[in-house]
Parts: C-alpha cells; structure tokens; sequence
C-alpha cells in the first residue's frame, strides 16, 4: 500500500510564491504519472498539473499555466508544485496523486493513491 503525504502548503500574498512537494513511500513504484489536484471551497475538485514516469511530459490546467511548474526526482519518489504569481483564487487544499500507469490523466479518479491534502492561501 504506498503513502502520500504532502508538504510545503501555507499562506502567500498575490503575486508570491510557494512550493509543494509530495512525497511517496510504502512500495516499489515504476512507471507511473504522479499529479497535483485541488478543491476549493464551494467547487469541484480540479486538475492541476500532471508529469509522466520520466518527466518528459506534463500538462497543466488553463488557469495555472505559465505560473506553476511540476517536477519529479524519481530517485526519491517525489513530486514538486512551485507556484509562483499566486492569485486569491489558487486557494484551496492542493491533493498529490499517483497513479500506476505513464498516462497523466485529468481525473482524480483515475489515480491509484492520493494524499491528505496541504492546505494554499493566497490573500489580496
């Protein structure tokens, strides 16, 4: 059974910076996508950022990019969300996720394992 646990979450001005990382344990993992969710109050949960096995390729929702940048140390089994230019409405509990398979998928459903969340909030 693997673990996710998140770290790096806190409170930012707009237009500040954070960074998230996510870290996995409890198993052998290969070949697998690993992304970042979030849910805001009042909404759904959304797509963030995704990154395949070797990191070649990731995508990004509309509304983040160009801001955030995923990455992934394999070696350590973990994953980075540095979110800069921060606005208010990037708050909300940011979720890592990993799934066993390469494919970034856009639904959280569609991942194996997720973590408890870290909470993000970006005043005005």
């Amino acid at each position: 059974q693997a673990r996710l646990v998140e770290s790096g979450g806190g409170s930012a001005q707009a237009g500040g910076s954070l960074r998230l990382s996510c870290a996995a344990s409890g198993r052998t993992f290969s070949d697998y996508a690993m992304a970042w969710f979030r849910q805001a109050p009042g909404k759904d949960r959304e797509f963030v950022a995704g990154i395949t096995w070797g990191g070649a390729r990731s995508n990004y929702a509309e509304s983040v990019k160009g801001r955030f940048t995923i990455s992934r140390d394999n070696a350590k089994n973990t994953v980075s969300l540095q979110m800069n230019s921060l606005k208010p409405e990037d708050t909300a509990v940011y979720i890592c996720a990993l799934r066993n398979g390469p494919t970034i998928m856009r639904t959280i459903e569609s991942y194996d394992y997720r973590g408890q969340g870290t909470q993000v909030t970006v005043s005005s």
